[in-house]
């Protein structure tokens, strides 16, 4: 599948019935961490999650995989990994923000927008990794 460039956050989330209508709500973190504001309008899409293999046993078993499919995908970067970056955006801080598979930011303090650098990653959270400089690039590097 082709992610697009134009994508600013990327969480799971259930589909809930509310008055005749149907709502998916927003994490805090995305909002505080991300690329979107409360009041503005976004495109939407939903992919359908995978479908917990059947089982009539309704033991802890059943359960842990229950479990797994409501837990967060795993950061797609690694304390110590150094990756190629080209900061997309300055945050509110001043620090430079890029983003890395499924739409993870990685905040990269010392940086101007649109400037490209190799980057060691030495903070992995949930939703967000830190990352410092290792060496600055050219643009046509």
């Amino acid at each position: 599948m082709e992610i697009s460039e134009q994508l600013r956050c990327l969480f799971s989330a259930t589909v809930e019935e509310r008055d005749g209508s149907y709502v998916v709500e927003v994490p805090e973190q995305e909002i505080l961490l991300g690329d979107i504001r409360a009041g503005e309008t976004y495109r939407v899409v939903l992919l359908s999650s995978p479908s917990p293999s059947s089982s009539s046993d309704e033991t802890s078993g059943t359960n842990d995989n229950a479990q797994r499919e409501r837990d967060p995908p795993e950061p797609p970067v690694e304390e110590g990994e150094q990756r190629t970056v080209e900061i997309e955006d300055i945050g509110d801080q001043g620090d430079g923000i890029t983003r890395v598979e499924r739409g993870f930011v990685v905040i990269v303090p010392d940086t101007e927008q649109g400037e490209r650098a190799t980057v060691e990653i030495t903070d992995v959270r949930e939703n967000v990794a830190f990352a410092e400089v290792v060496e600055r690039l050219s643009y046509y590097d």
